[in-house]
C-alpha cells in the first residue's frame, strides 16, 4: 500500500458475499466500524438499489456511503449526493424488447423503489427475501411516469450469453449497458458508471486515487478498478476485471475482502500487481 487509505469501495454480489444474498458476515461489520472510526469513508458500489444495500449493511447502515444502481444513485448520511436519471427517449423500445424475452424478468428502478410487471411468485420472493428490495407491482412501468435510474433484466442461473450477444450490442449506443452478476444485465444513462461515481465521491471529499481502495468481480466493476490505485479483483472475478485491477485477493467464500480490510492502514504492502493469499 502506497499510503494511508481514506476511501474504500466494494461491490457486493460475487465480491463481498454470494450473489442474491441478504446477509453480511460479522467480521466485515467489525472492520467497517474500525475503519470509519478512524475516519475512512466506506462505500458500497453495487447494481442493487439503495434499500437493498442498506439492508445488507443494516448493522452499520449509518456509517456507509451508498453507490447504488451502478452509480446512478449516490447517498450518504440520509442525503442524496447524486441522482442520474435515464432519458425518456428510447425507453419504450427498451422496455418493449425486455418484455418479449422468454423466462426473463424486468426491474425498473426509481428513487423511491422498484417497479415490476411480473406475476412470477418465485421472482417476487427473490426480490423480497433475497435482495430485500422495495418494490410495487404495476401494469405498465412507463405509465407510472416516474424518474427512472436503471432498468435491469434477470434470467435465473445466467443471462451472460444473451446479454453479450444481443442486448449489449443492440442498446450500447443509447444506454450504459453491462452484465452485473451472472444473472443480470443493467441499463442506465450513458454517463453512469461505478468508477465515475467513485470519482465524484473522491472530488467531494478531497480524496485521491492513491488514497482509494476498491474491490470487484464483474465487468461493471472495471470503472472502480481504474478509479482506485489500490484495486483488488477477487479470485473468482472475470478475466477483464483481474486485468484492470492492481492486485487480486481470495474469493468471497474465503472472505477475501475482509482479509484485505483487516490490513488497511496497518501493515503495508509493496509492489505492483500481486496476489494476496491465493
Amino acid at each position: 500500500m502506497a499510503g494511508r487509505i481514506k476511501l474504500i469501495a466494494t461491490d457486493i454480489d460475487g465480491t463481498l458475499i454470494q450473489d442474491s444474498t441478504p446477509d453480511l458476515y460479522p467480521e466485515v461489520t467489525e472492520e467497517i466500524r474500525r475503519l470509519t472510526e478512524e475516519g475512512v469513508i466506506f462505500a458500497c458500489a453495487s447494481g442493487r438499489q439503495y434499500a437493498s444495500i442498506r439492508n445488507v449493511f443494516r448493522d452499520v447502515a449509518d456509517r456507509v456511503l451508498y453507490i447504488a444502481e451502478n452509480g446512478a444513485h449516490i447517498r450518504y448520511r440520509d442525503e442524496d449526493l447524486s441522482l442520474t436519471k435515464m432519458k425518456r427517449e428510447d425507453l419504450a423500445e427498451l422496455v418493449g424488447t425486455l418484455r418479449q424475452l422468454s423466462d426473463c424478468e424486468m426491474v425498473v428502478s426509481t428513487p423511491s423503489g422498484s417497479l415490476l410487471e411480473t406475476k412470477n411468485q418465485a421472482f417476487l420472493d427473490l426480490m423480497t427475501y433475497g435482495y430485500h428490495n422495495e418494490y410495487r407491482v404495476v401494469e405498465d412501468v412507463l405509465a407510472e411516469n416516474l424518474p427512472i435510474l436503471k432498468i435491469a433484466v434477470y434470467h435465473k442461473n445466467s443471462i451472460r450469453t444473451l446479454g453479450e450477444s444481443r442486448l449489449i450490442p443492440a442498446f450500447r449506443d443509447r444506454f450504459q449497458v453491462c452484465v452485473a452478476g451472472e444473472e443480470w444485465v443493467d441499463f442506465m444513462d450513458l454517463s453512469v458508471d461505478k468508477g465515475k461515481a467513485l470519482r465524484t465521491v473522491q472530488e467531494k471529499f478531497g480524496i485521491t486515487p492513491a488514497q482509494t481502495m476498491a474491490f470487484g468481480d464483474n465487468t461493471n466493476d472495471i470503472g472502480l478498478m481504474r478509479a482506485a490505485e489500490e484495486s483488488y479483483a477477487v479470485a473468482n472475478a472475470r478475466p477483464e476485471v483481474r486485468e484492470a485491477a492492481r492486485h487480486t485477493c481470495p474469493p468471497w467464500w474465503e472472505k477475501g475482502v475482509w482479509q484485505i480490510l483487516r490490513t488497511v492502514n496497518g501493515q503495508e504492502k509493496e509492489g505492483g500487481k500481486e496476489d494476496a493469499g491465493i
